[in-house]
């Protein structure tokens, strides 16, 4: 919500009920103004939450003229509570195919996440993005996000093992915090990598600050996803906009987004033989030309700019055309 509050205000008069996490220049408004607001004009209330459902709800039963749409995003079934919320929305917005699986009746439009297309960019040099780091190996093979079992990063680590040993250019960087209750996941990783004589071309680099993120991704020739469920996931789309090739699981949105051999790969969830298949494949390929292609459909599909182009238009839809 916050990404695209800049580029639906351009657009449309916005407010947003509450200042949590707002910036300074945001409108914002009360539910009582809301409730109170005698102007006769209709407004859409957008929701993404049980909560915020119930609040336009309430305020529409008290008077204010209203239009409520919601996004679902979970790759689960809704609690009844949820379905019986939903069925009293003006409409239902998804961001992914698999999303909109789980709904009992289909959305009415799916409007994909898209990212900052400024902030996530191509090096000049792939090469030198790299040796910047002064890690080890030719090449960097990055993965994203909190090391835990649901991110796949073992099967990452074991896909890397069997690969590594019949290809010395290839490094494996892990970007992302351990938290203490899966520290002892990652001491199984780092046994495993030490058993396999491999240490010195896995790295661990922890937690790393978020400005830092663009010139990491940046610096991969190949960023893997392999989540074994997901429920949109954006780093994959970082690392395409970022000129990275890319290697996924089918989970979120990334069999909508990713096109195989065009991107990179896709791989079934929680499968290693297939993952493994599948990175020693992409180690043969020109990863520089489908981190090109990856660029270019971010920048036709996914930007931010793009995701509140679409929200707008389909609020439009709900609205007087006065």
């Amino acid at each position: 919500m916050l990404q695209t509050l800049p580029g639906v205000s351009k657009r449309l008069p916005l407010t947003v009920l509450g200042q949590h996490h707002l910036p300074k220049e945001t409108p914002t408004t009360t539910l009582l103004q809301l409730v109170t607001t005698r102007d006769q004009k209709t407004r859409l209330f957008h929701a993404r939450r049980n909560n915020e459902m119930i609040q336009a709800l309430i305020a529409k039963s008290l008077g204010a003229k209203l239009k409520i749409v919601f996004t679902s995003t979970a790759q689960r079934h809704h609690s009844k509570f949820t379905r019986i919320l939903m069925s009293r929305m003006d409409g239902i917005i998804t961001t992914c195919s698999a999303a909109n699986s789980y709904l009992k009746t289909p959305a009415d439009i799916i409007i994909p996440h898209g990212i900052d297309l400024k902030k996530f960019t191509p090096p000049e040099d792939k090469q030198l993005a790299w040796n910047k780091l002064n890690l080890p190996g030719k090449f960097g093979i990055g993965i994203f996000g909190r090391v835990r079992p649901q991110k796949g990063h073992d099967l990452l680590i074991d896909a890397a093992i069997t690969t590594f040993k019949e290809n010395p250019d290839p490094t494996l960087v892990i970007v992302g915090e351990t938290t203490p209750e899966h520290l002892p996941f990652q001491k199984q990783l780092e046994a495993k990598m030490n058993q396999a004589g491999l240490s010195d071309r896995i790295h661990f680099l922890g937690k790393q600050p978020t400005k830092r993120l663009p010139e990491l991704f940046q610096a991969m020739s190949l960023v893997t996803a392999l989540s074994r469920n997901e429920g949109f996931g954006l780093t994959i789309l970082e690392a395409m906009a970022s000129g990275a090739a890319v290697l996924a699981s089918r989970a979120g949105a990334w069999p909508d987004i990713v096109t195989e051999d065009l991107h990179g790969r896709l791989v079934p969830t929680n499968d290693l033989t297939a993952t493994t298949s599948a990175l020693e494949s992409l180690l043969k390929q020109d990863l520089l030309e489908l981190g090109k292609n990856g660029r270019k459909h971010v920048e036709r599909n996914y930007s931010v700019d793009t995701e509140a182009h679409r929200l707008v238009q389909y609020y439009q839809t709900h609205l007087p055309s006065n």
